[in-house]
């Protein structure tokens, strides 16, 4: 186990942060209207009494935006981690399919999902997690047969007070970023490293972001609102879920 360097932290930080921006820009640069209309439910927009193209336009934006950012994000911090507990305990990317982690410590080979937070997916999703590390630690014993090996599910943010699922552990916030570098308190160091360059990258993002609100709003208006201006539901509604 090496000691890990903040300094070395920091510089990773600053280095890749701008991935993530690129990443989000990218995103709306990608985005097309009709594509994202297809998949939201228009009764919904009716409901909440959206009477206008821009109204519906930024609340289809919010949804992806929100759901993109999460994953973008989501696969940073995963990277982070790695590097992190590179630098500490030696670990690297698993080849595994289904692992996104392996280290060694403490005489154990830990295996390692990583996800963003506590409630990252649902029954099938976890049942689909378990049979990956039951695949994987079948996988790893062939080349040593008397391998331990422990299943983490590691979360980089949130709490659960009851780690010990049975056949892995979930390990969330602190406890998760504790446990691969030895650093109680690095839950919180790296907090401010992340808003490197935040306020320009930002910018650079409203500026993209408005001009597809612009033209979606525009695009939405020719494709689905009457001589009038009023929002023609029936067209909207035969463009989404018609045969």
């Amino acid at each position: 186990m090496e000691k890990l360097s903040r300094t070395d932290v920091l510089h990773y930080v600053e280095k890749n942060i701008g991935n993530f921006h690129r990443k989000r820009i990218d995103g709306l640069n990608d985005l097309k209207l009709k594509t994202v209309l297809r998949k939201k439910n228009p009764y919904l927009f009716r409901a909440k009494h959206l009477l206008t193209a821009e109204q519906i336009v930024k609340e289809l934006a919010s949804a992806f935006i929100s759901s993109k950012e999460e994953t973008i994000f989501g696969d940073w911090l995963e990277g982070l981690a790695i590097f992190i507990n590179q630098k500490v305990y030696q670990g690297r990317k698993s080849a595994v399919q289904g692992i996104d982690l392996e280290f060694d410590k403490d005489g154990c080979r830990y295996i390692v999902a990583i996800k963003s937070g506590p409630n990252w997916g649902n029954s099938s999703q976890i049942s689909k997690m378990r049979s990956d590390f039951k695949t994987a630690a079948k996988t790893l014993r062939t080349s040593g047969s008397h391998l331990q090996i422990v299943a983490i599910n590691g979360c980089c943010y949130g709490k659960d007070n009851n780690p010990d699922k049975g056949d892995y552990f979930k390990y969330c916030g602190q406890q998760f970023w504790d446990f691969i570098s030895g650093e109680n308190n690095l839950y919180t160091d790296i907090i401010e490293p992340l808003g490197h360059r935040a306020k320009e990258e930002n910018t650079d993002f409203l500026e993209s972001y408005s001009k597809m609100i612009n033209k979606f709003t525009n695009e939405f208006f020719s494709s689905f609102c009457k001589e009038s201006g009023e929002i023609d539901w029936n067209k909207l509604v035969i463009f989404n879920s018609g045969k």
